[in-house]
């Protein structure tokens, strides 16, 4: 597996890490996404889909805070990423980040895992 560091991006409130592992990209960002920090999370994530990583799995353990513009940003790279055959996996969301979630019912449209191994486990073409 290459766990080599693809790129990231860093706000005063945000910082945006990327690797591949295997086919799948492991975007985590860490902080707090919203309307002022969203294009830190949205530009690695659609590098990553130019670049044919199509299975993206957001490793939300560290995600402080998302509001509806950062849910958006994710809504949006997932319509992308499946329209390619992949999808967007989300990993380890804290209580507050999963609120926004429940409250909107987007985390019926997106796989939730607990762990990174359990999104990592999936077949790489899965949604």
């Amino acid at each position: 597996m290459d766990r080599g560091t693809v790129g990231s991006a860093q706000s005063g409130r945000l910082l945006v890490e990327v690797r591949e592992e295997g086919s799948s990209a492991v975007v985590t960002p860490a902080g707090e996404l919203d309307h002022h920090t969203a294009d830190l999370l949205r530009e690695p994530l659609e590098e990553c889909l130019a670049k044919g990583l199509h299975r993206l799995v957001i490793d939300c353990t560290r995600l402080e805070f998302c509001d509806s513009t950062g849910l958006n940003v994710l809504l949006g790279a997932r319509l992308k990423a499946e329209a390619a055959g992949g999808g967007v996996h989300l990993v380890g969301m804290q209580p507050v980040v999963a609120r926004v979630f429940e409250i909107t019912g987007a985390d019926a449209v997106f796989a939730v895992h607990d762990t990174l191994e359990a999104a990592l486990a999936g077949e790489p073409g899965d949604g």
